[in-house]
């Protein structure tokens, strides 16, 4: 193909991403229509068949291309054996922060399709398959040699995991009410954030620390 005319395939493919992407978060994905995305996008109702025949294959491309993001930054972090583990752990939490951030709806999202239609919890328990293992076991290893040098408690990665993602996505989750309830504490958006990931690294250490 063109260079020309790949680009282009390329741009128009994105562009119908984006646009199904803020159906799906504003609509949820029974109410998402493809002719809607299609005119969001700026195509033809045949030109969104042409790149992604349906709204299942739509939606799994979304859905790989942001947890296929988020477990890259993860891994980069958790893999990089220079760093000590409270390195990696700041790298880690500020990481998925940043992706929260960018995505705020995306939680809310994925809980209500896994409760709504439980089987497009197949799509996302493959991905976390993928490398939730590998993620588990480094973690555990460099908790395990911190605690038989005296540093940190006994400490399960799973149960940490599940402390870091809860404290990171939550304010997220719940921004408009926290907004509510402290006066827009939230709408300064950046300065939150980086208040959020000194917090929650401050939280996470305060745990398995000695």
């Amino acid at each position: 193909m063109d260079k020309n005319l790949q680009s282009e395939s390329q741009n128009t493919e994105q562009k119908i991403i984006e646009a199904a992407e803020e159906e799906f978060l504003l609509k949820g994905f029974d109410g998402a229509r493809t002719t809607s995305i299609a005119a969001k996008a700026g195509v033809t109702h045949a030109m969104f068949h042409y790149y992604f025949r349906t709204k299942e294959k739509i939606f799994e491309k979304i859905i790989s291309q942001k947890l296929e993001l988020l477990t890259g930054l993860i891994m980069d972090s958790i893999s990089m054996e220079n760093l000590s583990l409270e390195e990696k752990l700041n790298r880690i939490i500020g990481s998925h922060i940043d992706f929260v951030s960018e995505n705020p709806q995306l939680p809310g999202f994925l809980v209500r399709e896994i409760f709504n239609n439980p089987e497009r919890f197949e799509i996302l328990k493959t991905r976390f398959q993928s490398f939730a293992p590998l993620l588990i076991q480094n973690l555990q290893k460099d908790l395990d040699k911190g605690y038989e040098e005296g540093k940190y408690k006994k400490t399960d990665a799973r149960m940490l995991l599940i402390d870091i993602i809860s404290l990171n996505i939550f304010p997220y989750m719940a921004a408009s009410l926290i907004n509510a309830i402290l006066s827009g504490y939230m709408n300064d958006k950046e300065k939150f954030k980086e208040l959020r990931k000194k917090e929650n690294f401050e939280t996470i250490m305060r745990k398995i620390k000695v």
